[in-house]
C-alpha cells in the first residue's frame, strides 16, 4: 500500500504513486506545480515557511466549482470581447490586505500561458483580467487566484455595496470596543499621572497597571486584529507593510508593558497600545469611507439600471428583460423613466435630462425622427422609439465598462510609487532597529530605547505613499465622468497632463460637423433624383447637407440604384448608371478625374459633374461650436500648441481658422497624411492630441499620444480613441485638459505631502521628540491628509 505524502503547495495529501515528483518535491496537481515554481523563481519561498501547518483546500470544499466560470449564462453577463479579440472579465478578488497582495496576484496571473493583462486596484479589490480563451479558460484563472491562498467572483456592484456595508460593520463594532476601552484606560491613566507627580504606592500602581492590560488586551487582539492579519500576509508574500508596522509597534509597546507590571518596576504603557490601534483603526475607517466615496461616483449610473423594460409585442405593452430586447424592438417609456437603450423615437416628443451622461444640465427637447441615448432620463415624454442597439452594446453599457476599465489602469507615477511603498516598511524597521541601538549604548534606558524605536515605527505612513495617486486618480476619472468626458485608461490622465501640441480635425470638431447649403449654381438642367442617390449613400456631413438640402426642395424625391457607386476618402462619390457617370466632391475630385473649372474656388463646395461636365455648384458653411475661441486662448495659457487639420481646400480652412483664432493650418489632408503629420511631431519630441470624429480620422487618433472623440463620431472612432467627449462640445475637450492637469499636480501634491511628512516626522521619532500616542495620531493624518487634498479638488470642481 502507498504511503501517503503532503503536496508541496496546498499541503494536502495523496498516495505517492499519483503525485507528480519534481527532485523532492511531491505535488497533487500541475497547477500546484506551476505555482510553486513560480513563487520560487520570484524569491517568495517566505510563502510556504508561514503556510507550512495551513493546508489549502481544494475549491470544491470553500468555493463554488470553478467550471461555472465557463459557462454560456457566465459569459454572457460578464465577459465582453475587447477590440483585440480577447476576453475581459472584471472580479472582486477576496482576501487583497495590502499592496503585497496586489503586487503577488498580477504577478502570478501574468505568468499564466494565456493570460494578456491582470490589474488589480488596490482601493476596491476589483481586478480587469484579459485572457486568450483559445489558450487558458477564466476557470483556470480563478483556480490560480484560489491556489495561492485568495479567492475570486464576478464583480457586481449591488454585491460589493452589501459587501462593503457588512466590511463597515465589521470596522464600527472593532471601533467600538477599542474606544470604549480606550476611554477607560485614560481614566486610569489620569489616576496614574496624578500619583506620578504626588506620589503613588506600587502595589497601588501595579493594580491599575493590571486594570489598563485588561482592557488593552482586547483593543490589540480584536480591534487590533486587523493589522496583524494584514501583516501576516504581507509577510506571506515576502513585503514589509504598514500593518506591520502598527501591529509590531503595538505588540512590543504591550509585551514591554506585561513585563513592566510583571517585575512591578518602571512605567507601563498600556494606554499607548490601545491609542495606537484605536487611532489607526479610526484613520484606517476613515480612508475606507473616503475611497468608496471616490470610487461610488463611478458606480452611480450601473446601479441605477433596471432589470426590465417595456417593449411592444403583437400590438401589446409587456414587460421585456434588458438583456432579451435586441435592435429593432420597440421600447415604451413613460415620462419620470430612463431610458436603457439607444434608439430613435417614432412617436411622441417631451424633455430629457442627459445630464447624467454629458454634464449639461439644460433639458433637451426631443421629438419623433431624434435619437435618444441609453442612460438619460425622461422628465415629460411618453415616448415609443426603436432600438438601434441591444444593451450590451448600447452607449450606458459602454460608459460603465470605460470606467470600470478606466481605474485598473495604473498611470507611471503610480507605479514609482509603489515601487517606493514597497521597499518603504523594510527601511523604517531597519531606521527602527538602529535607533534602539543608537539610544541603548548612548547610553539610555532600556525602555527609554525601546519607546523611541516603537515611536520611529508607528509614525512612519507608507500608506500615505500608497494612495497618493489611486486617490486622486479615481477623483480625476470621477470629474471627468460627471462632466461627460471618459477616460478609458488611468494613465491617460497623467499623458494628457504632459501635452505640449493639439491638433484639431475640423469638421465635427471644430465645426457643428453639418454644413448646410448657402447657396445654388446650376450651369445645365439635370435630374436632381440623381444628385440626391448619389449623396444620400455617402456619410460624409457636405454630402448629408447636400441631400438635406435638396429633400426640403422635394419631400416625395425617390431613390436611384445605381450600377457601381465608390466612394473616394477626403475627396468625393463616385458613381456609374448605364453610360453616365456621375462625379461628387471637392476640387481635389475634379483634378482626380481631369475634370477643368476656373471658378467657384473661394468657399466651401460640392460640384456635381455628369460625363466630365460640371452641372452644378453648392456652396455650403458649417456653424462653428461655441467655446472653440476661448479654448484656443486657454491652450495658448497652457502653453499648447494648436494645429487644425482638415481635408477642406486652402480658403475654406483659412477662413474658419482665421475665425476661431488658429495660426497653425494644413489642409486638403488625407487620413494617411494627418498620421504623417502626427508622426512628424513626434520625432520632434512633441506629445500630441489628436481630437477627431470620424473615420478619416482614425490613424491620426491611433498615432497621437491621447486620441480624444466626440460621442456623435463613429463607432470605429469611439473605439479607438482614448477619450470621449460624450456631449460633444468644445467646453468638456477644455474640462479634459483641466482635470488631467488638476490631477497630475493632484497626484504631485499629494506625493510631496506624504514624502515631506516622513521626512520631517521620522527624523524627530528618531531624536526622541514623538511619543508612540503621538506618532499613532500623527500616522493616522497624513492618510487622511492625502485622502482629504484629493477629496478638496472634488469638492471644488463640484461647485464650480
Amino acid at each position: 500500500m502507498s504511503s501517503k505524502v503532503p503536496c508541496s503547495h496546498c499541503h494536502l495529501e495523496f498516495n505517492k504513486s499519483v503525485m507528480i515528483k519534481d527532485e523532492n518535491h511531491y505535488f497533487c496537481c500541475t497547477g500546484c506545480k506551476g505555482v510553486f515554481h513560480l513563487l520560487k523563481d520570484e524569491g517568495l519561498e517566505s510563502f510556504y515557511e508561514k503556510s507550512k501547518n495551513t493546508t489549502l483546500s481544494p475549491p470544491s470544499q470553500n468555493f463554488e466549482d470553478s467550471s461555472s466560470f465557463n459557462s454560456q449564462s457566465f459569459y454572457d453577463k460578464f465577459v465582453k470581447i475587447n477590440r483585440d479579440g480577447f476576453c475581459e472579465v472584471s472580479l472582486i478578488i477576496e482576501g487583497i490586505h495590502c499592496s503585497a497582495c496586489v503586487w503577488l496576484n498580477e504577478k502570478v496571473l501574468h505568468k499564466m500561458d494565456g493570460v494578456i493583462e491582470a490589474n488589480i486596484n488596490f482601493t476596491n479589490n476589483k481586478a480587469t483580467i484579459v485572457w486568450a480563451d483559445d489558450v487558458v479558460k477564466l476557470s483556470a484563472v480563478i483556480d490560480t487566484i484560489r491556489s495561492i491562498g485568495y479567492n475570486a467572483f464576478a464583480y457586481d456592484s449591488l454585491a460589493q455595496e452589501t459587501h462593503a456595508n457588512r466590511e463597515r460593520r465589521a470596522y464600527y463594532l472593532k471601533m467600538a470596543v477599542a474606544i470604549f476601552a480606550s476611554m477607560n484606560i485614560m481614566w486610569i491613566a489620569v489616576a496614574q499621572y496624578a500619583g506620578y507627580f504626588s506620589g503613588i504606592k506600587q502595589d497601588v500602581k501595579t493594580i491599575l497597571n493590571i486594570a489598563e492590560g485588561i482592557l488593552a488586551t482586547p483593543v490589540l487582539f480584536y480591534s487590533g486584529w486587523v493589522f496583524f492579519r494584514g501583516g501576516y500576509y504581507g509577510l506571506r508574500a515576502k513585503v514589509i507593510n504598514m500593518d506591520l508596522l502598527v501591529a509590531t509597534g503595538a505588540t512590543l509597546t504591550y509585551i514591554y508593558s506585561l513585563y513592566i507590571t510583571v517585575i512591578q518596576k518602571g512605567e507601563a504603557y498600556f494606554d499607548s497600545v490601545s491609542m495606537i490601534i484605536t487611532f489607526v483603526l479610526i484613520g484606517k475607517f476613515l480612508e475606507i469611507l473616503s475611497k468608496k466615496n471616490a470610487a461610488d461616483m463611478l458606480d452611480k449610473i450601473a446601479n441605477s439600471i433596471p432589470s426590465e423594460v417595456k417593449v411592444v409585442k403583437n400590438s401589446k405593452i409587456v414587460a421585456c428583460k434588458l438583456d432579451d430586447v435586441q435592435a429593432g424592438d420597440i421600447v415604451v417609456v413613460a415620462s419620470g423613466e430612463r431610458i436603457l437603450l439607444d434608439g430613435e423615437i417614432i412617436k411622441g416628443s417631451g424633455s430629457f435630462d442627459e445630464s447624467n451622461l454629458t454634464g449639461e444640465s439644460e433639458p433637451v427637447y426631443k421629438s419623433e425622427g431624434m435619437s435618444v441615448i441609453s442612460g438619460t432620463l425622461s422628465i415629460d415624454a411618453d415616448i415609443h422609439f426603436r432600438a438601434a442597439k441591444d444593451f450590451k452594446h448600447s452607449t450606458l453599457s459602454n460608459i460603465v465598462k470605460l470606467l470600470e476599465s478606466a481605474i485598473n489602469k495604473k498611470p507611471k507615477i503610480q507605479q514609482m510609487a509603489n515601487r517606493l511603498s514597497e521597499h518603504f516598511s523594510s527601511v523604517i524597521l531597519t531606521l527602527s532597529l538602529l535607533t534602539f541601538l543608537a539610544w541603548f549604548f548612548w547610553p539610555h534606558s532600556f525602555e527609554t530605547s525601546l519607546m523611541v524605536a516603537v515611536s520611529v515605527i508607528i509614525i512612519a505612513c507608507p500608506c500615505a505613499l500608497a494612495l497618493a495617486t489611486p486617490v486622486a486618480t479615481l477623483v480625476g476619472l470621477g470629474l471627468g465622468a460627471s462632466r461627460g468626458v471618459l477616460f478609458k485608461e488611468a494613465a491617460g490622465l497623467e499623458i494628457m497632463a504632459k501635452i505640449d501640441t493639439l491638433v484639431l480635425d475640423k469638421t465635427g470638431t471644430i465645426t457643428v460637423g453639418k454644413p448646410e447649403v448657402i447657396k445654388e449654381h446650376i450651369f445645365e438642367s439635370f435630374d436632381k433624383k440623381l444628385l440626391y442617390s448619389l449623396v444620400k449613400s455617402s456619410n460624409h456631413p457636405v454630402a448629408k447637407g447636400v441631400a438635406k438640402f435638396i429633400k426640403e426642395e422635394n419631400e416625395n424625391i425617390a431613390d436611384t440604384v445605381f450600377d457601381e457607386f465608390t466612394q473616394i476618402p477626403a475627396q468625393g462619390i463616385r458613381a456609374k448608371l448605364r453610360d453616365i457617370e456621375l462625379l461628387g466632391g471637392n476640387k481635389k475630385l475634379l483634378d482626380e478625374y481631369g475634370v477643368r473649372i476656373d471658378f467657384f474656388s473661394q468657399e466651401t463646395l460640392f460640384y456635381f459633374v455628369v460625363n466630365q461636365r460640371v452641372v452644378a455648384i453648392y456652396e455650403l458653411e458649417d456653424k462653428i461650436k461655441d467655446g472653440i475661441k476661448e479654448l484656443a486662448k486657454t491652450m495658448k495659457k497652457m502653453n499648447i500648441d494648436v494645429v487644425m487639420l482638415t481635408g477642406d481646400n486652402e480658403s475654406a480652412a483659412r477662413k474658419v481658422a482665421l475665425k476661431v483664432g488658429i495660426e497653425n493650418v494644413l489642409y486638403e489632408q488625407t487620413p494617411q497624411s494627418k498620421a504623417e503629420y502626427i508622426n512628424e511631431l513626434h520625432s520632434e519630441s512633441k506629445s500630441v492630441v489628436m481630437v477627431g470624429d470620424g473615420v478619416n480620422d482614425i490613424l491620426a487618433l491611433a498615432s497621437a499620444d491621447i486620441g480624444i472623440v466626440m460621442g456623435s463620431g463613429s463607432d470605429i472612432a469611439v473605439e479607438v480613441g482614448d477619450v470621449v467627449l460624450l456631449n460633444n462640445s468644445i467646453k468638456s475637450l477644455e474640462d479634459a485638459f483641466k482635470i488631467s492637469s488638476t490631477t497630475f499636480s493632484l497626484i504631485k501634491q499629494n506625493l510631496l505631502i506624504s514624502l515631506a511628512y516622513n521626512a520631517l516626522t521620522i527624523p524627530l521619532a528618531m531624536a526622541g521628540y514623538v511619543i508612540p500616542l503621538v506618532a499613532a495620531i500623527s500616522m493616522s493624518t497624513s492618510s487622511l491628509l492625502v485622502v482629504g487634498n484629493s477629496m478638496r479638488i472634488r469638492h471644488k470642481w463640484n461647485k464650480d
